[in-house]
């Protein structure tokens, strides 16, 4: 049986009334204060995706959660001072980074890959000059006489490691190039969305990419928020599966260059690719 017109302007009208309490609320409800760390400037291309992704996510959620405001801390730090403040509460609330057993167990992970398949594979930063010595890698016991440089708190470190490559640190991130061409150590692995970029940064450096090999093992990047914020975490996580469904996330990620660089680079054929495996959550 069909409603009456009158039954239905009714619910009408309850629409309404409902959309506008909570345009309302909106309105008059204190921003919700997102805090990400700044941009490092050698590769700010890129990172600035993450600030975007961040901003779309919110912005879905906007209807249901309230206003927000999103900014970047005032002071670039370390990954581990980063770390240190997401935990504390101070400085930031959100920040994105390669997932690992550790780092899910002290905060809240949103399971969500940011760069889908991209920051599986990566690629080296060599010196140039010395490509002739990586034309003659072919198998995983080739690449372990050679060394690699890589954050000390990088999960791609202790995937390397477990992998028995060789592996000099650095707590930071700048110094590596700086120690690449000082010949610390061989190669520098860099994911496919961020490597065309730095290639372009420190080319008057006399650094390169290297040619020919392309690691694999499965690294998600996510963002992180402090274990007692799981509110923060849930509108996150319901904003980015909705951008994509409707199919925004995917239009964000490749209107970067570099990912779509990367996204062209997974399908090269003439690089070898070596396979490694992962600690497991019990290594």
């Amino acid at each position: 049986m069909s409603k009456s017109p009158a039954k239905i302007i009714m619910n009408r009208i309850s629409l309404i009334a409902t959309v506008a309490i909570l345009w309302a609320n909106m309105c008059v409800a204190e921003p919700l204060k997102v805090v990400m760390p700044p941009f490092e400037k050698t590769i700010e291309i890129h990172l600035v995706y993450f600030y975007k992704v961040l901003e779309l996510a919110l912005h879905k959620t906007e209807v249901t959660d309230g206003p927000f405001e999103l900014s970047t801390s005032s002071e670039f730090t370390s990954v581990d001072r980063c770390f240190a403040d997401l935990k504390s509460g101070k400085n930031i609330n959100v920040m994105w980074t390669v997932t690992n057993q550790k780092r899910e167990s002290e905060f809240l992970p949103i399971r969500v890959s940011l760069l889908r398949e991209l920051n599986n594979f990566r690629i080296f930063l060599i010196r140039n000059g010395d490509q002739a010595r990586f034309d003659n890698i072919n198998t995983i016991d080739d690449l372990r006489k050679f060394s690699a440089g890589l954050g000390s708190q990088w999960p791609d470190t202790d995937v390397m490691r477990f992998n028995e490559l060789n592996v000099i640190t650095s707590p930071s991130y700048l110094p590596l190039f700086k120690m690449l061409t000082a010949k610390r150590f061989d190669y520098f692995p860099r994911g496919l969305y961020e490597i065309w970029n730095e290639e372009n940064v420190h080319k008057d450096e006399g650094i390169i990419i290297e040619k020919n090999i392309m690691l694999y093992y499965p690294a998600p990047f996510y963002f992180f928020v402090n274990k007692d914020n799981a509110a923060l975490a849930s509108r996150i996580e319901r904003g980015l599966k909705i951008a994509i469904a409707d199919g925004s996330f995917d239009e964000l990620l490749l209107s970067i260059p570099g990912f779509r660089r990367a996204h062209e680079e997974q399908k090269n054929v003439h690089r070898k690719l070596f396979i490694l495996e992962a600690p497991s959550k019990n290594q």
